[in-house]
């Protein structure tokens, strides 16, 4: 199992790394569960991951103090939202596809109700901090 875990720690570091240039993919959430599949499949690449800048940059302040920059913050909730809402989109789809419209209402209202969850969550739970001290812990 552990081996399982060191193979998605490595796939969601690519994809964190990806997440840099790339606007589309969000690095951030990459690389916890980057660090949440190293941690549970090796030590010592818990240790390595940790000890690198991508680390330190991206997630080091989260792990620590539980505080994100604004646009950590709306760069993560975005981008589960747009997921969410297409997952709300395809369950309406399949719905109408089979000639039922009270289809699966039950996931549909689940996903909704988890939209505004998570954004009361992020802005309640975990505190913002100005990118301005995000930056100059990098230097």
């Amino acid at each position: 199992m552990k081996i399982i875990f060191i193979i998605f720690g490595f796939v969601f570091l690519g994809l964190g790394c990806l997440g840099i240039p790339l606007p589309v993919l969000p690095t951030t959430p990459f690389l916890m569960l980057a660090a949440i599949c190293f941690a549970k499949g090796s030590k010592r690449l818990e240790l390595w991951f940790k000890s690198t800048k991508l680390y330190h940059k991206h997630l080091e302040t989260f792990v620590e103090k539980r505080e994100m920059t604004l646009k950590t913050k709306l760069t993560i909730l975005l981008t589960a939202s747009a997921m969410l809402l297409f997952s709300f989109g395809m369950m309406q789809y399949k719905a109408i596809i089979n000639g039922n419209s009270a289809g699966n209402i039950i996931g549909r209202v689940v996903v909704l109700c988890l939209i505004p969850i998570k954004y009361i969550y992020f802005f309640t739970r975990i505190k913002t901090i100005p990118a301005e001290k995000e930056e100059k812990k990098d230097e």
